[in-house]
C-alpha cells in the first residue's frame, strides 16, 4: 500500500521547477524581443542611416548627431542573438556588456538627435522628401523615425528587467549562474546612469523654459546649475490689503517669486520679471490651515531670516503639491 504523501513532490523539486519555468519563459521573451528589436535596428541602418550616407542628403556631423552610435548598437545586437538562439545566455551575455557604453553615449546625444531630427524636417526639403518616402515602405508598417529613435534606450529598460529575471530564476549551480548575474548588475547600472542621463536633459529644458519667461537685468542667469521643481500661481497674503497672485518657480535650492510683465509691453509681454529670490536652506514651512482635506485650500507660512511669506492657494490638491516640493527643497539644503 502506498504511504499517503508518497508521490507528493519534494518542496524544494517544486521550488526547482518553478524557478524552471519561469527561467524558460523569461529566456523566450527574451528571445523572441531581441530578434524584433534587431529587425526595427536594421530597418533605421539600412534605410536611413546607411541610404543617407551614400546619397550624402545630410552632412557627416548633421548624420551623427541624429543617429549617434546606431550602427554599432545594431552590431552588438548582431553579435548577441546567436547565442540566445543556441541557448547560451550567459556567454552572450556576458559578451554583450562591453557594448553597454554605447548606450549610455546614445542616452547623451538623444536631446541633440531629436533637436537635429525637428531641424532638419523643417529646414532641409530633401530630407524632409526622403524621410516621407522611406516611411511609406512597407517593412516600417505605421513606424515613423521619430518612433524609432528612442528604440535602444527603451530595449535597454527590457534588457534590464529581462537579465534580471533570467539571473533571479537561474540555480546558482547553474554553469552561467555567475554570468548572468554580472551580467544582470552591468546592465542595470548601465539604466541608472542613463535615467540620470534623461533627468539632466529634461532638467536642462526646464531650465532653458523658465529662462526665457524671466525678463529683465535681475534674471540673467539665474537658473543655471539649478535644479526645477515647479512652477504655478500661488496668493501672496500681506499683513494688509487684497492677497496679490504671483508667480512662483522652485528650484531645488531657491524659490523664486515673480511678477507678470504688463500685456502692453512693447518688448517683455508674457513675461515675468523676477521679484525675490529666497534660499531654502533658511526657509521654515508649516501650514496654517489646510490639513483637513477638504476643497477649500489652505494657507503656507515660509519664514525667513528677514522676511516671512503667507502663500494661500485656492485649490487643496495645489496647496499639498507645493508643501511636498517645498519639504523636499528644504530637506535637500539640509541633508
Amino acid at each position: 500500500m502506498e504511504r499517503p504523501g508518497a508521490s507528493a513532490r519534494c518542496p524544494v523539486q517544486e521550488q526547482r521547477a518553478r524557478w524552471e519555468r519561469k527561467r524558460a519563459c523569461t529566456a523566450r521573451e527574451l528571445l523572441e524581443t531581441e530578434r524584433r528589436y534587431q529587425e526595427q535596428l536594421g530597418l533605421v541602418a539600412t534605410y536611413f542611416v546607411g541610404i543617407l550616407r551614400a546619397k550624402g542628403t545630410l552632412r557627416p556631423a548633421e548624420r551623427q548627431a541624429l543617429f549617434g552610435p546606431w550602427e554599432l548598437i545594431y552590431g552588438a545586437s548582431q553579435e548577441l542573438l546567436p547565442y540566445l538562439e543556441g541557448g547560451h545566455w550567459g556567454q552572450g551575455l556576458e559578451g554583450f556588456c562591453p557594448h553597454l557604453e554605447l548606450y549610455t553615449q546614445f542616452a547623451a546625444n538623444a536631446e541633440r538627435s531629436q533637436t537635429t531630427l525637428q531641424e532638419q524636417l523643417k529646414k532641409n526639403k530633401r530630407f524632409r522628401r526622403f524621410v516621407r518616402l522611406q516611411e511609406g515602405r512597407p517593412e516600417f508598417g505605421s513606424l515613423h523615425l521619430q518612433d524609432l529613435l528612442p528604440l535602444p534606450l527603451q530595449r535597454l529598460q527590457q534588457y534590464e528587467n529581462l537579465v534580471m529575471a533570467l539571473a533571479e530564476n537561474t540555480g546558482p549551480n547553474s554553469p552561467d549562474h555567475q554570468q548572468l548575474t554580472r551580467a544582470a548588475r552591468l546592465i542595470s547600472e548601465t539604466a541608472q546612469r542613463v535615467h540620470s542621463i534623461g533627468q539632466r536633459q529634461k532638467n536642462d529644458q526646464h531650465l532653458r523654459r523658465v529662462q526665457a519667461l524671466l525678463s529683465g537685468r535681475q534674471a540673467k542667469g539665474l537658473t543655471s546649475g539649478r535644479w526645477f521643481l515647479r512652477q504655478g500661481w500661488l496668493l501672496v497674503v500681506p499683513p494688509r490689503g487684497e492677497p496679490r497672485p504671483r508667480m512662483f518657480f522652485l528650484f531645488s535650492d531657491v524659490l523664486l517669486m515673480a511678477k507678470p510683465r504688463p500685456p502692453l509691453h512693447l518688448l517683455q509681454s508674457g513675461t515675468f520679471a523676477c521679484r525675490a529670490l529666497y534660499p531654502m536652506a533658511q526657509c521654515q514651512l508649516h501650514r496654517v490651515f489646510g490639513h483637513s482635506g477638504g476643497s477649500c485650500g489652505g494657507l503656507l507660512s515660509l519664514s525667513f531670516p528677514c522676511e516671512k511669506l503667507l502663500l494661500m492657494s485656492t485649490d487643496q490638491e495645489e496647496l499639498l503639491c507645493w508643501h511636498h516640493s517645498l519639504t523636499l527643497a528644504i530637506s535637500s539644503q539640509k541633508s
